[in-house]
Protein backbone atom coordinates (compact mmCIF):
# COMPACT_ATOMS: atom_id res chain seq x y z
CA UNK A 1 0.00 0.00 0.00
CA UNK A 2 1.16 3.53 -0.79
CA UNK A 3 0.10 7.07 0.07
CA UNK A 4 0.89 10.52 -1.29
CA UNK A 5 2.88 13.30 0.32
CA UNK A 6 4.40 16.63 -0.70
CA UNK A 7 8.17 16.44 -0.72
CA UNK A 8 10.70 19.26 -0.84
CA UNK A 9 13.05 18.33 -3.69
CA UNK A 10 15.27 21.41 -3.83
CA UNK A 11 15.27 25.01 -2.65
CA UNK A 12 13.41 27.53 -4.80
CA UNK A 13 11.61 30.88 -4.48
CA UNK A 14 8.16 29.33 -4.02
CA UNK A 15 6.66 26.28 -2.38
CA UNK A 16 5.18 25.15 -5.70
CA UNK A 17 8.57 25.30 -7.45
CA UNK A 18 10.46 23.56 -4.67
CA UNK A 19 8.20 20.55 -4.07
CA UNK A 20 6.36 17.76 -5.77
CA UNK A 21 3.79 15.10 -5.00
CA UNK A 22 5.36 11.71 -4.37
CA UNK A 23 4.12 8.23 -3.57
CA UNK A 24 5.52 6.62 -0.45
CA UNK A 25 5.13 3.09 0.96
CA UNK A 26 2.85 2.64 3.93
CA UNK A 27 4.74 1.99 7.15
CA UNK A 28 3.27 -0.32 9.75
CA UNK A 29 3.65 1.03 13.30
CA UNK A 30 6.50 -0.35 15.34
CA UNK A 31 6.40 -0.57 19.13
CA UNK A 32 5.29 2.74 20.60
CA UNK A 33 4.01 4.04 17.25
CA UNK A 34 0.64 4.67 15.63
CA UNK A 35 -0.49 4.97 12.02
CA UNK A 36 -2.83 7.87 11.26
CA UNK A 37 -4.81 8.53 8.08
CA UNK A 38 -4.99 12.30 7.78
CA UNK A 39 -8.35 13.93 7.07
CA UNK A 40 -7.43 17.63 7.29
CA UNK A 41 -4.18 19.55 7.14
CA UNK A 42 -3.61 23.13 8.20
CA UNK A 43 -1.81 25.55 5.90
CA UNK A 44 1.00 27.86 7.01
CA UNK A 45 1.82 29.64 3.78
CA UNK A 46 4.56 31.95 5.00
CA UNK A 47 6.35 29.15 6.85
CA UNK A 48 6.00 26.88 3.80
CA UNK A 49 7.48 29.54 1.54
CA UNK A 50 10.38 30.09 3.89
CA UNK A 51 10.98 26.34 4.10
CA UNK A 52 11.11 26.25 0.29
CA UNK A 53 13.77 28.99 0.41
CA UNK A 54 15.75 27.36 3.25
CA UNK A 55 15.11 30.50 5.27
CA UNK A 56 13.83 28.97 8.52
CA UNK A 57 17.01 29.38 10.47
CA UNK A 58 16.19 27.12 13.43
CA UNK A 59 15.53 24.08 11.19
CA UNK A 60 18.40 22.34 9.44
CA UNK A 61 16.85 21.12 6.20
CA UNK A 62 18.34 18.45 4.00
CA UNK A 63 16.57 17.57 0.76
CA UNK A 64 14.57 15.61 -0.04
CA UNK A 65 12.27 15.99 2.93
CA UNK A 66 8.55 15.93 3.58
CA UNK A 67 6.68 19.15 4.35
CA UNK A 68 3.78 20.59 6.30
CA UNK A 69 3.34 20.82 10.03
CA UNK A 70 -0.19 20.19 11.21
CA UNK A 71 -2.85 17.60 10.47
CA UNK A 72 -5.69 15.72 12.10
CA UNK A 73 -6.68 12.21 11.23
CA UNK A 74 -8.01 8.89 12.42
CA UNK A 75 -5.85 6.28 14.12
CA UNK A 76 -5.96 3.12 12.02
CA UNK A 77 -3.24 1.01 13.64
CA UNK A 78 -1.38 1.04 16.92
CA UNK A 79 1.94 -0.55 17.75
CA UNK A 80 2.84 -2.65 20.73
CA UNK A 81 2.84 -0.80 24.03
CA UNK A 82 0.72 2.17 22.94
CA UNK A 83 -1.80 3.01 25.66
CA UNK A 84 -2.81 6.62 24.94
CA UNK A 85 -4.53 5.87 21.62
CA UNK A 86 -6.98 3.32 20.28
CA UNK A 87 -8.03 2.54 16.74
CA UNK A 88 -10.65 5.08 15.69
CA UNK A 89 -9.34 7.93 17.86
CA UNK A 90 -8.78 11.40 16.45
CA UNK A 91 -5.10 12.35 16.49
CA UNK A 92 -3.48 15.72 15.80
CA UNK A 93 0.16 16.14 14.86
CA UNK A 94 2.02 19.43 15.05
CA UNK A 95 5.42 18.12 13.99
CA UNK A 96 7.22 19.44 10.91
CA UNK A 97 6.96 16.87 8.10
CA UNK A 98 3.65 15.58 9.49
CA UNK A 99 1.21 17.90 7.71
CA UNK A 100 1.23 17.52 3.93
CA UNK A 101 0.79 13.77 3.70
CA UNK A 102 -2.17 11.42 3.49
CA UNK A 103 -0.79 9.07 6.14
CA UNK A 104 1.63 9.39 9.00
CA UNK A 105 3.27 6.63 11.02
CA UNK A 106 5.33 7.75 13.97
CA UNK A 107 5.82 7.74 17.73
CA UNK A 108 2.57 8.09 19.65
CA UNK A 109 4.16 10.92 21.63
CA UNK A 110 4.23 13.01 18.44
CA UNK A 111 0.42 13.07 18.38
CA UNK A 112 -2.29 14.59 20.55
CA UNK A 113 -5.69 13.03 21.00
CA UNK A 114 -8.59 15.29 19.99
CA UNK A 115 -12.27 15.06 21.01
CA UNK A 116 -13.35 14.36 17.42
CA UNK A 117 -12.12 14.45 13.83
CA UNK A 118 -13.56 17.92 13.19
CA UNK A 119 -11.17 20.47 11.68
CA UNK A 120 -11.89 22.83 14.59
CA UNK A 121 -9.74 20.76 16.95
CA UNK A 122 -6.84 20.96 14.51
CA UNK A 123 -7.15 24.74 14.35
CA UNK A 124 -7.30 25.05 18.13
CA UNK A 125 -4.33 22.78 18.75
CA UNK A 126 -2.17 24.63 16.24
CA UNK A 127 -3.22 28.17 15.43
CA UNK A 128 -5.15 28.62 18.66
CA UNK A 129 -2.16 27.68 20.78
CA UNK A 130 0.02 30.09 18.78
CA UNK A 131 -2.44 32.90 19.46
CA UNK A 132 -2.57 32.15 23.18
CA UNK A 133 1.20 31.86 23.51
CA UNK A 134 1.84 35.14 21.70
CA UNK A 135 -0.81 37.16 23.52
CA UNK A 136 -0.84 35.69 27.00
CA UNK A 137 2.57 34.16 27.60
CA UNK A 138 4.96 36.37 25.64
CA UNK A 139 2.69 39.43 25.80
CA UNK A 140 1.82 38.82 29.47
CA UNK A 141 -1.70 40.09 28.94
CA UNK A 142 -3.59 41.50 31.93
CA UNK A 143 -7.34 41.92 32.24
CA UNK A 144 -8.71 45.17 30.85
CA UNK A 145 -5.63 46.22 28.89
CA UNK A 146 -5.57 47.79 25.44
CA UNK A 147 -4.50 45.28 22.81
CA UNK A 148 -3.52 45.89 19.18
CA UNK A 149 -3.22 43.09 16.63
CA UNK A 150 -2.25 43.11 12.96
CA UNK A 151 -3.62 40.67 10.36
CA UNK A 152 -6.63 40.50 12.65
CA UNK A 153 -8.80 38.63 10.14
CA UNK A 154 -6.28 35.81 9.75
CA UNK A 155 -6.07 32.46 11.48
CA UNK A 156 -4.04 33.67 14.45
CA UNK A 157 -5.42 37.19 14.47
CA UNK A 158 -9.11 36.36 14.73
CA UNK A 159 -8.40 34.15 17.75
CA UNK A 160 -6.27 36.82 19.43
CA UNK A 161 -9.15 39.30 19.10
CA UNK A 162 -11.48 36.89 20.91
CA UNK A 163 -9.01 35.89 23.62
CA UNK A 164 -8.39 39.54 24.42
CA UNK A 165 -12.11 40.31 24.58
CA UNK A 166 -12.60 37.38 26.97
CA UNK A 167 -10.17 39.16 29.28
CA UNK A 168 -12.17 42.40 29.16
CA UNK A 169 -9.64 44.17 26.95
CA UNK A 170 -10.08 47.01 24.49
CA UNK A 171 -9.02 45.66 21.10
CA UNK A 172 -7.60 47.61 18.17
CA UNK A 173 -7.61 45.37 15.11
CA UNK A 174 -5.75 46.08 11.87
CA UNK A 175 -6.76 44.35 8.64
CA UNK A 176 -7.15 45.07 4.93
CA UNK A 177 -10.46 45.55 3.12
CA UNK A 178 -14.10 46.12 3.99
CA UNK A 179 -15.01 42.43 4.16
CA UNK A 180 -12.24 41.69 6.63
CA UNK A 181 -13.05 44.77 8.65
CA UNK A 182 -16.69 43.72 8.99
CA UNK A 183 -15.63 40.21 10.03
CA UNK A 184 -13.25 41.46 12.71
CA UNK A 185 -15.87 43.90 14.02
CA UNK A 186 -18.29 40.97 14.36
CA UNK A 187 -15.81 39.35 16.75
CA UNK A 188 -16.07 42.30 19.10
CA UNK A 189 -13.05 44.44 18.18
CA UNK A 190 -13.52 47.94 19.61
CA UNK A 191 -11.68 49.77 16.82
CA UNK A 192 -11.04 48.25 13.41
CA UNK A 193 -8.47 49.96 11.21
CA UNK A 194 -8.76 49.06 7.53
CA UNK A 195 -5.27 49.90 6.33
CA UNK A 196 -6.56 50.20 2.77
CA UNK A 197 -8.85 53.04 3.80
CA UNK A 198 -7.02 54.61 6.77
CA UNK A 199 -3.43 55.33 7.73
CA UNK A 200 -2.61 53.02 10.65
CA UNK A 201 0.04 55.30 12.11
CA UNK A 202 -2.22 58.36 12.00
CA UNK A 203 -5.16 56.55 13.60
CA UNK A 204 -3.03 55.19 16.42
CA UNK A 205 -1.33 58.52 17.00
CA UNK A 206 -4.67 60.34 17.19
CA UNK A 207 -6.75 57.77 19.08
CA UNK A 208 -4.30 55.55 20.98
CA UNK A 209 -1.20 57.62 21.59
CA UNK A 210 0.93 55.92 24.27
CA UNK A 211 -2.04 53.66 25.05
CA UNK A 212 -1.22 50.19 23.67
CA UNK A 213 -0.41 47.77 26.48
CA UNK A 214 0.10 44.71 24.29
CA UNK A 215 0.58 44.63 20.52
CA UNK A 216 0.92 41.39 18.55
CA UNK A 217 2.35 41.97 15.10
CA UNK A 218 2.84 39.41 12.34
CA UNK A 219 3.25 41.93 9.52
CA UNK A 220 6.27 44.08 10.32
CA UNK A 221 7.20 47.21 8.40
CA UNK A 222 5.05 50.29 8.88
CA UNK A 223 2.54 48.47 11.11
CA UNK A 224 5.28 47.38 13.50
CA UNK A 225 6.60 50.95 13.59
CA UNK A 226 3.13 52.34 14.34
CA UNK A 227 2.58 49.84 17.17
CA UNK A 228 6.01 50.62 18.61
CA UNK A 229 5.46 54.37 18.54
CA UNK A 230 2.22 54.11 20.51
CA UNK A 231 3.13 51.65 23.24
CA UNK A 232 1.93 52.59 26.69
CA UNK A 233 4.27 52.80 29.67
CA UNK A 234 5.33 49.18 30.34
CA UNK A 235 3.81 48.22 26.96
CA UNK A 236 4.87 44.99 25.24
CA UNK A 237 5.24 44.62 21.48
CA UNK A 238 5.25 40.97 20.44
CA UNK A 239 7.08 40.39 17.15
CA UNK A 240 5.38 37.27 15.81
CA UNK A 241 6.35 37.53 12.15
CA UNK A 242 7.24 39.84 9.32
CA UNK A 243 4.95 39.00 6.42
CA UNK A 244 5.73 42.30 4.71
CA UNK A 245 9.31 41.11 4.17
CA UNK A 246 8.35 37.81 2.51
CA UNK A 247 9.02 38.92 -1.05
CA UNK A 248 12.39 40.53 -0.53
CA UNK A 249 15.15 41.49 1.82
CA UNK A 250 14.04 43.22 5.04
CA UNK A 251 13.55 46.93 4.52
CA UNK A 252 16.44 49.09 5.66
CA UNK A 253 15.02 51.96 7.68
CA UNK A 254 16.96 55.05 8.67
CA UNK A 255 15.34 56.22 11.88
CA UNK A 256 16.09 56.79 15.55
CA UNK A 257 17.21 53.64 17.29
CA UNK A 258 14.46 51.59 18.86
CA UNK A 259 15.80 52.40 22.33
CA UNK A 260 14.35 55.89 22.03
CA UNK A 261 10.85 54.39 21.72
CA UNK A 262 11.07 52.07 24.70
CA UNK A 263 13.56 53.50 27.20
CA UNK A 264 11.51 56.24 28.82
CA UNK A 265 8.33 54.16 28.74
CA UNK A 266 10.01 51.09 30.23
CA UNK A 267 8.42 49.26 27.29
CA UNK A 268 9.72 46.14 25.57
CA UNK A 269 9.86 44.28 22.27
CA UNK A 270 9.57 40.52 22.56
CA UNK A 271 10.17 37.87 19.94
CA UNK A 272 7.63 35.07 19.60
CA UNK A 273 8.35 31.69 18.02
CA UNK A 274 5.81 29.05 18.98
CA UNK A 275 8.23 26.19 18.41
CA UNK A 276 10.33 27.48 21.33
CA UNK A 277 7.45 27.02 23.78
CA UNK A 278 6.47 23.39 23.33
CA UNK A 279 6.41 22.67 27.07
CA UNK A 280 3.57 25.18 27.45
CA UNK A 281 1.38 23.82 24.66
CA UNK A 282 -0.55 21.14 26.62
CA UNK A 283 -1.98 23.55 29.20
CA UNK A 284 -2.86 26.12 26.56
CA UNK A 285 -4.48 23.49 24.37
CA UNK A 286 -6.58 22.15 27.23
CA UNK A 287 -7.87 25.63 28.04
CA UNK A 288 -8.65 26.44 24.40
CA UNK A 289 -10.47 23.14 23.93
CA UNK A 290 -12.60 24.01 26.97
CA UNK A 291 -13.37 27.53 25.74
CA UNK A 292 -14.51 26.17 22.40
CA UNK A 293 -16.60 23.40 23.98
CA UNK A 294 -18.27 26.02 26.16
CA UNK A 295 -19.11 28.16 23.12
CA UNK A 296 -16.94 31.06 24.29
CA UNK A 297 -14.51 30.87 21.38
CA UNK A 298 -15.45 30.76 17.71
CA UNK A 299 -13.36 29.49 14.81
CA UNK A 300 -13.65 30.79 11.29
CA UNK A 301 -12.36 28.99 8.23
CA UNK A 302 -11.64 30.60 4.90
CA UNK A 303 -14.59 30.41 2.52
CA UNK A 304 -12.60 28.95 -0.38
CA UNK A 305 -12.66 25.14 -0.10
CA UNK A 306 -9.57 23.07 -0.83
CA UNK A 307 -9.75 19.31 -1.19
CA UNK A 308 -7.06 16.76 -1.92
CA UNK A 309 -3.34 16.96 -1.33
CA UNK A 310 -2.79 18.62 -4.69
CA UNK A 311 -4.85 21.61 -3.54
CA UNK A 312 -2.25 22.45 -0.90
CA UNK A 313 -0.40 24.51 -3.49
CA UNK A 314 -3.40 26.73 -4.21
CA UNK A 315 -4.12 26.99 -0.49
CA UNK A 316 -0.56 28.16 0.26
CA UNK A 317 -0.76 30.78 -2.47
CA UNK A 318 -4.16 32.01 -1.32
CA UNK A 319 -2.88 32.47 2.22
CA UNK A 320 0.22 34.44 1.23
CA UNK A 321 -1.88 36.57 -1.15
CA UNK A 322 -3.62 38.08 1.92
CA UNK A 323 -7.05 37.26 0.47
CA UNK A 324 -8.01 34.59 3.00
CA UNK A 325 -10.15 35.21 6.08
CA UNK A 326 -9.70 32.92 9.06
CA UNK A 327 -7.85 29.61 9.12
CA UNK A 328 -6.93 27.94 5.81
CA UNK A 329 -7.21 24.15 5.75
CA UNK A 330 -7.27 21.41 3.13
CA UNK A 331 -9.54 18.41 3.32
CA UNK A 332 -7.58 15.23 2.65
CA UNK A 333 -10.19 12.55 3.13
CA UNK A 334 -13.37 11.31 4.78
CA UNK A 335 -13.86 9.17 7.84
Amino acid sequence: MKYRAIQLEHFAPSFREATQLVWLPRLEPAAGEIRVRNLWCGVNGIFDTQIARNAVHYINIETPTLTGVEAIGVVEEIGEGVEDFAVGDAAVTLRFKGGYREENTGPAQDFVRAPSLAREWLALASTGVSAAMALEHVGELKDGETVAVSAAAGGVGHIIVQLAKLRGCRVVAVCGGAEKAAFVASLGADRVIDYRAENVACVLREEFRDAIDVAVDTVGGAVFDAFLENLAPHGRLVAAGAASDLEGEPEVVTAPRVVHHIYFKCASIRGFMNGRLTELWPAARERLFALYAEGRLKLHFDAVPFEGLGDVYDAVERLISSRSIGKVVVKLGDV
